[in-house]
């Protein structure tokens, strides 16, 4: 039972929210705070030009004594994205994630567009229900054949 990125997709809201690169810092962290996620994709005319996380955010404006107010979200974006395509498996992401030290991962249609973004945990989570799918249907074999 290996879901693959579409699936996972399927079963959760997908609203992609996203900012574009001349937005400011700020504008990038107020959205992120109210729509509760932890990185935004940036993109232009439908093309992904890169991810501004909040990690981003620490370690590039803060540390760095810049204006958030004043900052581009070009300026401190991550512009070398790793991304998936919906027909992947939850374990390709985690795998892309975790060789990457990454907690999002954009998701891109065929034409590269952005169509979505899966968080760690939402790959975690859905490994964890495989998990415990399989452990079930151990538990009814063994029962069933005791």
């Amino acid at each position: 039972m290996t879901t693959t990125v579409n699936q996972l997709l399927n079963s959760k809201p997908n609203t992609l929210f996203s900012i574009e690169p001349q937005m400011t810092v700020y504008d990038a962290i107020t959205m992120m705070n109210e729509k509760k996620v932890g990185a935004l994709p940036v993109i232009k005319d439908n093309v992904l030009m890169g991810i501004i996380s909040e990690r981003d955010y620490t370690r590039k404006v803060i540390l760095n004594n810049l204006s958030s107010k004043q900052t581009k979200v070009s300026d401190i974006m991550t512009d070398s994205v790793k991304t998936v395509k919906p027909n992947q498996t939850v374990d390709e992401c985690l795998v892309i994630m975790s060789t990457n030290h990454i907690r999002h991962l954009p998701v891109v249609d065929d034409n590269d567009k952005p169509i979505s973004v899966l968080s760690v945990m939402d790959v975690v989570k859905n490994i964890i229900v495989e998990k415990e799918f399989i452990i079930e249907q151990l538990e009814h074999y063994i029962t069933d054949t005791a």
